[in-house]
């Protein structure tokens, strides 16, 4: 059975472990306010414990990010001894000036700026091109939506892209840490096509092949 720590409580952080709960994993919430955040959560997620970060994390084989990618550094770092843990960054640096803007860090991306601060720890980059929806619920017209993970460690590549088919998405591997910034532009280009674009939410991405 997988034991999962989500860093943050939001849409993002519900929807994944609504998802995770659907499964049979484990499930701890790690946040800043554990009393306040533990008030606000309704339907299934509310029965997850809700802990500040270190406590979260303490037996979790997988930290999942979903926090504001500002906040990303500081969210691991609270969150005590990292050895022999997963990190999967599922945040986007943007800005917004009429519709999203990637706005990485110096270092490329926030995977990659998580690497560099946090080296030893294998640092994955996932969940991050699609919405609550999806993540919730990822299901498509035509099969299961696909997500996209990148990272240098492969077993812990692997591990993620596991889980991931678990919870029953399509999974492909996107190589190595420095593509996670083509998965935070993915990001942007959902964002733009679920808002300006029209789209609304509830759409994935979904390689599919001529007949």
């Amino acid at each position: 059975m997988t034991t999962v720590a989500i860093l943050g409580a939001g849409s993002v952080g519900c929807a994944l472990a609504e998802r995770l709960l659907h499964i049979g994993a484990v499930v701890r919430f790690g946040v800043r306010d554990p009393g306040a955040t533990a008030g606000k959560l309704t339907g299934s997620v509310a029965a997850i414990p809700t802990l500040l970060p270190a406590a979260a994390a303490a037996d979790a084989e997988m930290i999942l990010l979903a926090v504001p990618a500002g906040a990303a550094a500081s969210a691991v770092r609270s969150s005590g001894n990292l050895a022999g843990k997963i990190l999967l960054d599922c945040t986007n640096p943007l800005r917004w000036d009429g519709g999203p803007v990637w706005a990485p860090p110096a270092e490329g991306s926030v995977a990659q700026a998580l690497a560099a601060a946090f080296p030893g720890v294998p640092v994955i980059k996932g969940f991050n091109h699609f919405g609550a929806e999806i993540q919730r619920r990822p299901e498509l017209t035509t099969g299961p939506a696909d997500a996209f993970f990148a990272g240098d460690d492969d077993n812990a590549k692997s591990s993620v892209r596991t889980l991931a088919e678990r919870m029953g998405f399509r999974t492909h591997d996107a190589g190595p840490l420095r593509n996670s910034a083509l998965l935070e532009n993915l990001a942007v280009l959902w964002i733009q096509l679920a808002s300006a674009g029209g789209a609304g939410r509830d759409f994935g991405f979904r390689i599919e092949r001529q007949p």
